[in-house]
């Protein structure tokens, strides 16, 4: 069935989602998790199972004053698998033990920042601006986060339309009457790709909603004909599709770049280079800024120990280490810091 996605419909989408977490709505599980716990040498180690996902957390024996939540984004990006390698880093240079979990990523983390539910997170900078003013998306509109606090920008999520070289689908105008899987309800992805699409003249179209695992498999079964996936390249899901598929990224330049530019002020100009995901030539395309955010009660001095072991131990990274550096963590800081990161950035 295709339908015009217009602002209304849009709105009822992300709103519930975000005004949920708003509200102040105590954030628990979904009751088909299970939990084991174990205890060993003073420390208390948890593992939890819900829809398939394994999480294992370790509290010291002090009461649990050292645990910090940390909430990424879905397992096919690249915020899982960053937001573990931070988590490596502050444990092995600070007292804090780190639940990294995965989540819907920006506009779901801004709800569980504001609630308390985490203790930093990773967003989008255009998501944190939403969320701090209090506009552009409906699940802010007269509602800011006031408590959501910048601690650092990290590197460009770049904006990737994925499809398959069977679907016929090579340029943006290719999407209008096809299936499109934009992101996860509530997503930053999916606020990226409604403004993008309707900046790109696509507004009839079948919506799908899923994370990026989901949407691969999708691709691979013939049940959609593109998806948006943002996040900083190689996104893992792409390179795990790309391995068996005949990726195509569809190009956003020319015209069709300046009017998503003219969109928002968030968008930048990217570029995913030949040879990633087995591309023949660079696919040009728009990005927006992967950045950690914290709430306003985080003690100073969590935010600038946290801060540091990251910044301080960059070398111990593996991933987007061309762009994550304490020279470049303010660029594109859409919200104030938090004064334990201004703290330690002076």
């Amino acid at each position: 069935m295709t339908r015009k996605l217009d602002r209304r419909q849009f709105i009822a989408a992300t709103g519930a989602v975000g005004l949920a977490g708003l509200a102040g709505c105590t954030g628990g599980g979904d009751g088909d998790g299970e939990t084991t716990t174990t205890e060993s040498g003073g420390e208390e180690t948890t593992t939890t199972e819900s829809g398939g996902e394994e999480t294992t957390t370790t509290e010291s024996g002090n009461g649990g004053s050292t645990r910090l939540s940390w909430h990424a984004g879905g397992t096919g990006g690249t915020y899982f698998p960053l937001s573990n390698e931070f988590k490596s880093v502050i444990e092995g240079s600070t007292d804090f033990t780190v639940q990294v979990q995965s989540t819907g990523a920006s506009v779901e983390n801004v709800g569980s920042l504001a609630r308390g539910d985490a203790d930093f997170a990773l967003i989008q900078n255009d998501v944190a601006y939403f969320a701090k003013n209090g506009t552009g998306i409906e699940a802010f509109e007269g509602n800011p986060i006031e408590n959501l606090s910048g601690v650092a920008t990290l590197y460009p999520e770049t904006i990737h339309i994925v499809t398959l070289s069977d679907t016929g689908v090579e340029t943006p105008a290719d999407l209008s009457g096809k299936t499109i899987n934009t992101g996860d309800l509530g997503s930053g992805t999916q606020v990226n790709a409604n403004q993008i699409l309707e900046a790109l003249g696509v507004t009839d179209y079948n919506e799908q909603n899923t994370g990026f695992s989901q949407a691969s498999d999708q691709l691979k079964n013939g049940d959609i004909d593109a998806a948006f996936v943002v996040g900083g390249w190689p996104v893992g899901a792409i390179e795990e599709l790309a391995a068996t598929e005949d990726v195509v990224i569809v190009p956003v330049d020319g015209d069709d770049r300046e009017a998503v530019k003219g969109a928002a002020p968030f968008y930048a100009d990217d570029e995913i280079p030949a040879g990633t995901y087995g591309l023949e030539s660079p696919a040009p395309t728009v990005s927006v800024q992967a950045m950690i955010a914290t709430n306003a009660e985080q003690p100073d001095a969590t935010v600038e120990a946290v801060t540091a072991a990251i910044f301080d131990n960059v070398d111990e990274l593996t991933i987007k280490t061309d762009f994550i550096s304490k020279e470049t963590a303010q660029d594109g800081m859409s919200i104030d810091l938090h004064p334990g990161a201004q703290a330690y950035f002076g």
